[in-house]
């Protein structure tokens, strides 16, 4: 039998800057970032927000020199060297275009919260798909991870 892990500590703070109608709640994300960390981390801090287009553009504009707001964005942690502390980072998903991709791309909304989520919490622990062996090996996380949620392959046409 396989000994139990120790239980994940997590402080996960949920904020929206628009109206909650529709979206997750912040339970839904605690659930779904513990999927990504559980086993792979002890403690952990990190912060996720929802923004509408507006707040997602500039942003996006700002860290990554893009004009356009795109679904999500991981912000790592920068500690300084020799500081050992559970920050993980910051997550912002951009709501509108996270409804839009889904319903173009024919996906349960919440199972693309859920999948752009576990995307952004990977990118906190420093997992990248920037050449195609990374972004393969992510992709398959991903997958495995979702799977455990009983959420389908979100690769799949």
């Amino acid at each position: 039998m396989k000994p139990r892990s120790r239980p994940l500590e997590l402080e996960l703070g949920v904020s929206y800057a628009l109206p909650r109608a529709g979206l997750p709640s912040a339970v839904s994300f605690r659930t779904w970032v513990t999927a990504v960390l559980q086993d792979r981390v002890k403690h952990a801090d990190l912060a996720l927000r929802l923004v509408d287009e507006r707040e997602g553009c500039a942003l996006n504009r700002h860290y990554r020199g893009k004009d356009y707001a795109t679904n999500v964005l991981s912000f790592p942690a920068e500690l300084p060297e020799g500081v050992q502390l559970p920050i993980l980072g910051d997550i912002v998903l951009c709501a509108p275009v996270v409804a839009r991709e889904a319903a173009e791309q024919g996906k349960i909304l919440r199972h693309h919260y859920a999948h752009l989520t576990v995307h952004g919490v990977l990118h906190l622990l420093g997992f990248d798909h920037e050449d195609p062996l990374e972004a393969e090996a992510m992709e398959q996380l991903e997958r495995d991870i979702l799977a455990g949620l009983g959420i389908d392959d979100p690769y799949l046409d």
